[in-house]
Parts: structure tokens; C-alpha cells; sequence
């Protein structure tokens, strides 16, 4: 092992080497006779004991060759010497009872990228809390943060699609005081910075219609692009649910193309909450009523596209649900616009539509479904 590290050391020329040690169940230590007879010799009394000992060498190896140990959560260990730094996939709390504890470290919990969580998510997730309870000294151990992207359920086409732009508002965040929090100056900022990073060659942009080409066959993307434009690829660990995927599984379906963070729903969101509260120009309205009129025609024009790719079959439900859930947002914004309250029976049944246009379908979700409920909501309350 010294042979080995002190190799790598050599290789890398980074203060720091990351040894990972992380999710060590055990099994493959209890099966073995061998590191059982090497406890049993050594008075370890737990695998936990185990894998101290080993940090522990590993640790004076890679202090010998002048680099800093790193590793992930589970390398923190009582009496373990605290020029070590962990990097905390468990969470913030975990990062801070390490710093209390005398230990550096940096977070990773809240900066997945390959959960595909939108930018504003990571963007107000900070690796040190405005409000807490840490010293100086303290504060000065927790180091920043690291965003993290698992490569599962991406290939070459889409990893950029999943990296970038988001990955530029951690960055922001890491150097930014936590009082510079303006989620909506952010994305300003992400605009421009994705234009920039497109001009130095990543393909997060280029890559989007390309992939809706293949999906059509090569046919028209205008009315698959209005569809997918609105659509996000499922969060979190959720995408396993809808199918087992193996490293043979064909990663070129709708969720694969759709895009983390869709800005034409954020944008459509941010349209309702303006008008909702009175705090935008008497054209929102209008704009509002255009987006959903043409998601409420899109399902037609997309018939053509769908019935030509086998592939595609898997979302019809969904382009069904886009322009049911349209229908009701016009409706709503008409009786809004004229003070009347709607029916019972029209207040149910757009309910239960809306419920079912929330549910993950095909491993995508539509990301306009929130705004469209609360001009529902709003119509339902309008004072008979």
C-alpha cells in the first residue's frame, strides 16, 4: 500500500488526495478469513475499528509523500488526527459537528447536479448557514463545497445538459457572501454565462434539438420542442423507479433530452406569480394567455411527430395532460379576468386533472403544472 500511494502521490501533483470511504458495509471483510485473523491480532473490535486502523496508515502515507487526506464521511473517526478533511455527502449538520470537533471539510450534500434539482436549489444552499452556532476558528474550517455528478444515466450527449449551466450558480454561490441571495438576478447571470459557456465549445445547447431530431426521425422538432421545452427529466434518486437500467440501457428517450431547470417554465412560472400578485405590466396577461394557448394546440400538431416514432409513444399521456391542464389555466385566467367564480362541478374536475398532470410520466415532469394550479386556486376563491 505505501508502494502504491506513494506512486499516486507522485502522479498527482494536487495538495490533496481523495481515498473515498464511503458506504463500507463490511460484507466482504466478514467473509474473509484473513482480515478476520488480522482483527483478531490487531484487537480490533468492530469493522469501524478496521477501518480507523486503515485511515490511519493510510493517513501517515500520505503525510509522508506531503499531501492532505480526504475522504468522505464515514473516514471520520474518534481520535482520528486532525489534519484530515471530510467531504460531507450527509448534510450540513455533519459538516459543522466535524468542524466543532476540530476537523476541516467541505460539502457536497445539496450540490448532486446528476439529481438534476434546479439551479435555485443549489443556489441557496449553503455550505456555511447565515445563522450557525460556530466560532470563528470554526467557520475557517469548513473549506467550501464540491458539486458532485454521478454518471449513471448520462452519455456523452446529455453530461453536458446536466453539468452546465447550474454547475456556474454553485460556483457563484461558493464565492459569495451568504447575503447575496437574489434567485432571480442569479438566473439573469446564468443567462449570459451560458451563452459564454457555449462559445467555448460545451454542448449543453447544441446538443438539445440534435437529440430531439433523433427522437422524430429526422421530421419536424417544432412541436415536440414546445412540448419537451416544459418538461424536466425526474429528481432525485426517482428516475430508478420507472425503469432498471443496466450500462447497456439506451439513454435516448424524452427524459434524456429534456433538460434540468426548463427555463420556459421557469419563466412562465415567474409570468403567474407577477400577475397573481399585481406586480407586473397589464401585457402579462396576454403573454400568459399565448403560452397557454399554444400548449393547449400542441397535442394536435404533435400527433403527426408521434404516430412516425415508436419511441415517442411513451409521452403522448403527457403532451394529453399539457393541453388538459392549458384548457384549465385559460379558463381560469377568464374567470379571473371577469370577477366570476367558477362552478363546483368545473372546480373538481380541474382538480383532479391537475393531479394527475403532476404525476411523473415516462420519467419526465411537467414543470408548468404548480403555476397553472394556482390560477386554479385563484379562480376557486374569488369572492361570489
Amino acid at each position: 500500500m505505501d508502494k502504491f500511494w506513494t506512486e499516486m502521490a507522485e502522479l498527482f501533483p494536487d495538495e490533496y488526495m481523495h481515498i473515498g470511504g464511503d458506504e463500507n458495509n463490511g460484507k466482504q471483510w466478514n467473509a474473509n478469513p484473513r482480515i478476520q485473523a488480522f482483527k483478531d491480532s490487531m484487537a480490533l473490535e468492530d469493522n469501524h475499528g478496521l477501518q480507523r486502523y486503515f485511515n490511519t496508515r493510510l493517513l501517515e502515507i500520505l503525510t509522508k509523500n506531503g499531501k492532505k487526506m480526504m475522504g468522505w464521511d464515514e473516514i471520520y473517526q474518534p481520535d482520528l488526527p486532525k489534519n484530515i478533511v471530510i467531504q460531507s455527502w450527509r448534510g450540513r449538520k455533519a459538516l459543522i459537528d466535524a468542524a466543532q470537533q476540530g476537523y476541516q471539510g467541505i460539502l457536497s450534500n445539496g450540490y448532486y447536479i446528476d439529481l438534476c434539482y434546479p439551479a435555485s436549489d443549489h443556489y441557496l444552499n449553503y455550505p456555511i448557514a447565515p445563522d450557525a452556532d460556530l466560532s470563528d476558528a470554526e467557520r475557517a474550517r469548513i473549506l467550501g463545497g464540491e458539486a458532485t455528478m454521478w454518471a449513471e444515466l448520462v452519455t456523452p450527449e446529455t453530461i453536458d445538459s446536466r453539468v452546465w449551466p447550474r454547475t456556474a450558480a454553485i460556483a457563484d454561490r461558493f464565492w459569495s457572501a451568504p447575503e447575496v441571495n437574489d434567485v432571480a438576478d442569479m438566473y439573469r447571470r446564468l443567462t449570459v454565462m451560458s451563452f459564454h459557456l457555449e462559445e467555448l465549445g460545451l454542448t449543453h445547447e447544441k446538443n438539445y434539438p440534435m437529440l430531439l431530431n433523433r427522437l422524430t426521425n429526422q421530421q419536424d422538432i417544432t412541436a415536440l420542442r414546445t412540448l419537451v421545452d416544459v418538461l424536466e427529466p425526474v429528481k432525485g434518486y426517482n428516475r430508478h423507479r420507472h425503469a432498471s437500467y443496466t450500462s447497456y440501457s439506451p439513454l435516448t428517450h424524452v427524459a434524456d433530452a429534456a433538460r434540468p431547470d426548463a427555463k420556459v417554465a421557469r419563466e412562465f412560472r415567474d409570468l403567474v406569480d407577477k400577475w397573481l400578485k399585481n406586480d407586473a405590466p397589464v401585457t402579462t396577461k396576454i403573454e400568459i394567455n399565448q403560452w397557454l394557448e399554444k400548449w393547449e394546440a400542441n397535442d394536435a400538431r404533435l400527433e403527426a411527430t408521434l404516430a412516425a416514432s415508436p419511441i415517442l409513444q411513451e409521452i403522448r399521456p403527457v403532451s394529453v395532460n399539457l393541453a388538459k391542464i392549458s384548457t384549465i389555466g385559460r379558463d381560469a385566467l377568464a374567470y379571473l379576468t371577469v370577477g366570476d367564480q367558477p362552478d363546483s362541478t368545473w372546480i373538481a374536475s380541474s382538480n383532479e386533472v391537475l393531479e394527475t398532470a403532476k404525476r411523473p410520466h415516462a420519467a419526465v415532469e411537467i414543470m408548468v403544472v404548480s403555476a397553472i394550479e394556482k390560477l386554479r386556486v385563484a379562480a376557486e376563491n374569488i369572492k361570489p
